[in-house]
């Protein structure tokens, strides 16, 4: 008996131990965001801001004009994400529940183009861009990301557990295909939608190569190029970088916390029907 309490002490002591070292990082970043410049440079540096002060986030947002950027950064993520849940939840029903020529093999085609890198797809969808004039846009950031093969898997493994005789039983009451998604297939889909919109928002948020080579001008910058562009302007000020940093992973740490339940509670419920 006193040997397994032992045994829970110590793993809860080592997982206690690795949540410490993990969030160290990220308690570094707030507390350098909250020095003056120059503080971070001394040696040794000190753990704690001894004059804790705003100035470099209102340097960031009165100087940089980092605002613009953000609300940049929430247009296409949020586009994305919503554009994203609508084709994938509708793909991967179709995949999963629905019968026609060729769905089997057009679904291992798509599984089998999840081994092409990302990289190769990027000059022909950039001289796509080009040809629709839509480079320099939000549309030109956002159009490409809207389907997912991956988004669009695990909503057909989630889907393939919704029992048919259910749809079949609509379809015999005279139930609309539409009215069938609709009413019957999203509520069961919820914690899945919860999961894809968590995934999608945090891939979108943090995606620095694509809107980089689509996006020519700063109007239209989104936050972790901004911040790029910050750090070759001001690679002395430390502080000043740390803060827009905070500034870029809030907003993620946030919704984060707030589905944090529904995330995991929808991977578990996919592993397991899936």
């Amino acid at each position: 008996m006193k040997s397994s309490r032992a045994a829970v002490w110590g793993v809860n002591g080592l997982l206690a131990l690795l949540a410490l070292l993990a969030l160290f990082p990220l308690f570094w970043m707030l507390s350098v965001s909250l020095m003056p410049l120059g503080s971070a440079s001394t040696f040794p540096p000190p753990l704690l801001p001894l004059h804790p002060t705003l100035a470099n986030y209102r340097a960031l947002f009165v100087g940089a004009d980092l605002g613009r950027y953000l609300l940049n950064s929430l247009i296409v993520s949020g586009g994305i994400t919503l554009g994203s849940l609508a084709c994938n939840v509708l793909a991967g029903y179709a995949f999963a529940k629905l019968r026609y020529a060729g769905r089997e093999r057009t679904f291992n085609l798509l599984l089998g183009a999840l081994v092409i890198p990302t990289q190769v797809a990027m000059m022909p969808l950039f001289l796509l861009a080009r040809e629709m004039h839509i480079v320099n846009s939000y549309a030109g950031v956002i159009l490409p990301s809207l389907a997912s093969i991956f988004g669009i898997y695990l909503v057909r493994q989630y889907a393939r557990a919704i029992p048919t005789e259910m749809l079949e039983a609509a379809r015999i009451d005279g139930a609309s295909e539409f009215r069938i998604f609709a009413r019957v297939v999203l509520p069961l889909l919820k914690p899945i939608i919860l999961t894809l919109t968590i995934l999608t928002f945090l891939t979108a948020w943090n995606d620095f190569m694509w809107p980089l080579i689509v996006l020519t001008g700063s109007s239209h910058y989104t936050l972790p190029i901004a911040l790029a562009s910050l750090a070759r302007q001001h690679n002395q000020d430390v502080e000043m970088l740390m803060a827009g940093s905070m500034v870029t992973v809030v907003p993620v740490l946030v919704l984060f916390l707030l589905l944090q339940r529904y995330y995991i509670q929808g991977l578990l419920l996919g592993s397991v029907k899936g």
